[in-house]
């Protein structure tokens, strides 16, 4: 895997700037371009045949991705008659489908003049994997409870907390993105294929899920791992992040 540039300077819009330290949703790590192996592995114990076969893959439009996936506090100021729960301001929101997603990225843009949206399952991996080649986005080959948000060990036995947590709770990748192993699945804007990287000829109803939840098991949060949702479905493990496209 290589990367054109090793910086990975913050970007912020404009609208709900604050100091304080705590990811907010509208705090965007800008990601380097550059190609690396999307997919699993062959010698991945848990990689299934939706995951191959692997293949170089390259992004070459400027983004920056949402250091986290959008939190209530930021959902309820886009659906003004949803009030925040309680510590909702650091929650991810969930039970979230597809098209609320997009349009979401679509309020998003008029209020900043960007054009915000959901990343692609390429750009989604790309961001996960960080310029590293290891089986978790925390660039290692094993996932420990104080990495991610999981409630099964790889033996079925609950082990993890049971809940969401707030964003910032484990730390962030090598690209400075939190929870893309856990917490929550993400929609992208990926139209479910049989492979990873493969262009659908139609977009279906069916759309790639990235990233596992507080409800799974640690081989979900694998980078190459892949599942789908039904666009018009909404799950409580299920919400998104998203891309800010900078050129």
């Amino acid at each position: 895997m290589s990367v054109t540039d090793s910086t990975v300077p913050a970007f912020r819009l404009e609208i709900g700037q604050t100091d304080d330290p705590t990811p907010d949703p509208f705090s965007f790590v800008e990601l380097p371009t550059g190609e690396f192996l999307m997919g699993g592995s062959d010698e991945d114990r848990y990689v299934s045949a939706v995951e191959l076969p692997r293949r170089e893959m390259t992004v070459s439009q400027r983004i920056a991705m949402g250091r986290s996936p959008v939190t209530q506090c930021e959902w309820s100021r886009f659906r003004k008659s949803a009030a925040p729960t309680s510590n909702g301001s650091c929650l991810p929101v969930s039970g979230v489908t597809w098209e609320e997603a997009v349009e979401y990225g679509e309020w998003l843009s008029t209020q900043t003049g960007k054009r915000c949206r959901l990343p692609t399952e390429v750009e989604w991996e790309y961001a996960a994997r960080a310029g590293k080649d290891a089986l978790f986005p925390s660039g290692r080959n094993r996932l420990s409870l104080n990495e991610a948000n999981y409630l099964y060990d790889e033996m079925g036995d609950p082990v993890g907390r049971g809940y969401k947590t707030p964003i910032g709770s484990y730390p962030p990748n090598p690209f400075g993105l939190f929870d893309m192993s856990g917490n929550i699945n993400e929609w992208t804007s990926s139209p479910w294929t049989r492979s990873p990287g493969e262009i659908s000829a139609t977009p279906g109803t069916r759309f790639v899920t990235k990233g596992g939840s507080w409800d799974q098991l640690p081989r979900t949060m694998r980078c190459s791992a892949r599942d789908w949702a039904v666009r018009s479905e909404c799950h409580d493990n299920l919400g998104f992040r998203l891309v800010v496209e900078l050129d």
